[in-house]
């Protein structure tokens, strides 16, 4: 029988999920995100091993990703962001969270740092 995923760090790092609302507006559907105070808190672990190395047009820049594990939820999707409470930085959601071996016990997304600074 094969070993069932466990995650490696405990998951303490607190984190609020900012989920979209949708509004029309002038005719285009426009993603607004609630307050950090309105979101849900939920704990995981979060590792960011640096970024990720792009070249672009022979520009060598580092972009601000990271990984998220914590627990299931049915409402981590990929249009959330999360918001870490420790350091005040908002990162988005890149494609879909992982629902590990879909037992809806662990999940695991790649995440970016929204913004930036020059």
């Amino acid at each position: 029988m094969a070993r069932s995923y466990r995650p490696d760090v405990p998951f303490n790092v607190p984190i609020k999920l900012l989920i979209p609302i949708t509004i029309k507006s002038k005719g285009v559907n426009k993603k607004v995100f609630p307050s950090p105070d309105d979101a849900p808190l939920i704990f995981g672990s979060f590792k960011t091993y640096g970024g990720t190395e792009t070249t672009v047009n022979n520009v060598f820049t580092i972009i601000d990703t990271g990984i998220l594990e914590t627990w299931y939820r049915p409402d981590i999707k990929g249009n959330c962001r999360i918001y870490l409470c420790e350091t005040g930085e908002t990162f988005e959601i890149l494609g879909h969270p992982e629902n590990i071996n879909m037992r809806n016990q662990y999940l695991k997304c790649r995440v970016q740092k929204v913004g930036g600074e020059a």
